[in-house]
């Protein structure tokens, strides 16, 4: 049995470079699957993937040249239908055997198997194991087939006739077992030992490899070429450190993970280059600077200790000349460009205010259902307002503007920076910069309004507004940003939701999750004392007759992110259904409901307090909606309801204070102690009497207790 080390490479033209380290790892993936599902490697077969700007390649270790045999029982037919009374035979046993390739010889492989109905006839014979070759060919095909390719492309072979679908045409193909060339073919190509290094740095071409384990130190030394994608992204990262320490001072280089990843996939022979832009650019705002140096040319802006922005920048690139004054000079000569056209835009926008712009929101579609910008920016103006005057009366907001602690002078500035933010919060979607960079929205209407002489509550807010961004985003620092955040949201949700242009489980394109997610976020993590239902409701009114009445359904999506952002946080999903089957109105109490379960659960009484919860759940169902919880003490006939009823009137007053108060996990813990007489009640009370006026006074014992014990959760989801 031979054993080797096999190394697939496909040598292609420039890969897409953000979907460079997913293809790697799905090509190396699918063939270790592949050649692991015909038996020629270890499921689990040591696995190293290569991805490099112009080869996708995987070494996977111990694969055989050919599977060993394994025994097939094959199912034929009933053992009625395949012999004869004699045993003989029947002509359709014999038409199966046929069809497997084996004649009437194959009766002494015949089995027979009982399945508890019938008895069964079975073939069995032995099946050769797959060649290398053979396995190789049907595992190859599969990878490319299953590459998450985002655009495919067509192109002709060198036949001039014949033409294949691929991400990039394709000129190259290895396939090594140890140092065997494996007889497969893909795209067009038949399978080799050669390969190609760097395009003008390799020191020959092309190179030979001598087996599957050399191609790495082949392709490093001989081809000037790091195949691996995560070796090369290591020794960026120790580039840009070394060459940030030697420029000294404190600088470094941007934390961005999605920009170093993308320049590794730009290159196969890293050389980190100091750069740098004059000084006058800085009086620029810096995200424009940063965002043009990312997103256009690939660079990574140097940071000061402070993170501002500094005149140098780094470059990683894909040659390393012994002189490297010409690649630095030329991509400071491309830079500057950039760095001008940033400046023009922000030296123009800033000669026209942000009230200015207003107007030409209106010449903006938003959605030809939803109507213009302009519209939209109005009806946020009137959610926002409505947001405020509950928030800012609830928080009795207080600090000193103009000498002044007095709460209506607060409110009245609070409530003006409020609809000044959500008027002008869209207003630099207008303009040059945000024209030219879409991802500076909000931060370069922040500047514009600072210059044109607007509080500082309005320029955050306008900057805030969008926030959360992204999972792990920020949220608005102050109470304008977040009532203007949240109104921006709450637009969004209730007029898609409104129109019918809902998400799927596939497609998002209004990112109505996130932003559910953000209002969630927002009214938890800051504590806010609004009511979810109160907010949903007054948006509507501010759409119209446009839309439908959405609330309903966009309330369940709303309790439906926060039940997933739970679970995702620990919390256990019978907590979550617990405490969430009540639609608490206040999300940010969520928290404190949930702890309160949780400790709850660990109490002795708490198993039988939640069967007992959902067995009174189930006796309400049934008597329908009209339970009066009014008790007539003059119908207590049992001592048990007696007693029951006498422990509620001295327990249940605690709880409801300490309920009031926020001490929920006390409050639960109060109601623990009904746990015995909850058990001597359904022990000895008969609940469905005959007697109407008893039967109902019992439904009414029975509601006023389940009243009790859900405020805080609904216990009965607690139980087993």
């Amino acid at each position: 049995m031979i054993i080797a080390n096999l190394l697939v490479e496909l040598f292609v033209e420039e890969l897409p470079p953000k979907a460079l380290q997913k293809l790697g790892d799905a090509f190396a993936g699918v063939l270790r699957e592949q050649l692991a599902a015909q038996g020629l490697a270890a499921a689990d077969a040591p696995l190293i993937a290569y991805a490099s700007p112009r080869r996708l390649a995987t070494h996977v270790a111990g694969v055989l040249a050919q599977a060993p045999d394994k025994a097939v029982s094959q199912k034929l037919m009933p053992v009625s239908v395949g012999l004869t009374a004699d045993g003989q035979p029947t002509p359709a046993l014999l038409k199966k055997l046929a069809a497997l390739g084996a004649g009437a010889a194959a009766m002494e492989s015949l089995a027979r198997v009982h399945d508890g109905k019938a008895e069964l006839l079975y073939y069995e014979s032995t099946a050769r194991g797959a060649t290398l070759a053979a396995g190789l060919q049907k595992a190859l095909d599969e990878a490319i087939a299953k590459l998450p390719i985002p655009k495919v492309m067509r192109y002709q072979l060198e036949d001039g006739w014949s033409s294949v679908h691929f991400v990039r045409p394709a000129h190259g193909l290895v396939a090594l077992h140890g140092a065997h060339v494996v007889p497969v073919g893909a795209l067009g190509l038949t399978a080799g030992r050669s390969t190609h290094g760097h395009r003008f740095e390799a020191v020959q071409d092309p190179i030979v490899l001598r087996d599957a384990d050399s191609y790495a130190a082949q392709l490093k030394d001989e081809g000037a070429v790091i195949a691996s994608f995560d070796e090369r992204r290591a020794e960026i990262a120790l580039q840009l450190q070394a060459a940030a320490d030697a420029v000294g001072g404190g600088v470094r280089a941007i934390d961005d993970a999605a920009l170093l990843d993308e320049v590794t996939a730009l290159v196969e022979r890293p050389k980190v280059l100091t750069c740098q832009f004059e000084q006058e650019f800085l009086a620029v705002p810096q995200e424009c600077l940063i965002l043009t140096m990312k997103a256009n040319q690939k660079y990574f802006p140097l940071l000061g200790a402070e993170g501002k922005l500094t005149h140098q920048f780094l470059i990683v690139s894909n040659i390393a000349p012994a002189d490297a004054r010409a690649v630095i000079e030329g991509n400071e000569r491309v830079v500057r460009p950039r760095l001008a056209d940033a400046k023009f835009f922000f030296d123009q926008d800033r000669k026209k205010t942000l009230v200015s712009r207003v107007p030409q929101l209106a010449k903006v579609v938003y959605h030809n259902q939803l109507g213009t910008q302009g519209e939209r920016v109005e009806r946020v103006r009137a959610i926002a307002k409505g947001i405020a005057g509950q928030l800012f009366a609830a928080l009795s907001v207080r600090h000193r503007i103009d000498g002044t602690q007095d709460a209506e002078v607060v409110q009245d500035y609070l409530m003006t920076c409020v609809d000044n933010a959500a008027l002008l919060a869209k207003t630099d979607l207008v303009t040059d910069m945000v024209g030219e960079f879409p991802e500076l929205q909000g931060v370069m209407g922040a500047y514009y309004a600072v210059n044109d002489g607007l509080p500082d509550d309005v320029a955050m807010a306008i900057e805030d507004h969008y926030k959360p961004r992204f999972a792990g985003d920020s949220l608005p620092r102050h109470n304008v940003g977040l009532v203007v955040a949240l109104a921006d949201k709450l637009e969004t949700l209730v007029g898609m939701f409104g129109i019918g242009n809902l998400p799927t489980g596939e497609r998002d394109p209004f990112a109505l999750r996130r932003h559910a997610l953000g209002v969630i976020r927002m009214l938890v993590e800051k504590d806010l004392p609004l009511e979810l239902p109160a907010l949903l409701a007054a948006a509507v009114p501010a759409f119209g007759d446009k839309i439908a009445d959405p609330t309903a359904a966009l309330a369940d999506f709303i309790y439906e992110r926060l039940a997933g952002s739970l679970r995702e946080q620990g919390f256990a999903a019978q907590e979550v259904d617990a405490v969430l089957a009540l639609r608490p109105a206040r999300l940010s109490l969520v928290a404190q409901q949930l702890a309160a379960v949780r400790a709850f659960a660990q109490l002795p009484e708490a198993p039988a307090l939640a069967a007992a919860n959902k067995r009174i759940t189930n006796i309400l169902k049934k008597a329908g909606n009209g339970v009066d919880p009014h008790v007539n003490t003059e119908l207590l006939r049992e001592q048990a309801e007696q007693d029951l009823y006498a422990q509620m009137q001295t327990i249940v007053p605690d709880a409801d204070l300490q309920f009031a108060s926020g001490d929920y996990t006390t409050s639960l813990q109060t109601l623990a102690a009904l746990r015995a007489p909850v058990d001597a009640f359904f022990d000895d009370v008969m609940v469905n009497a005959e007697e109407l006026a008893l039967r109902l006074n019992r439904l009414g014992l029975l509601k006023s207790l389940h009243d009790a014990m859900n405020r805080v959760a609904d216990l009965s989801r607690l139980a087993a």
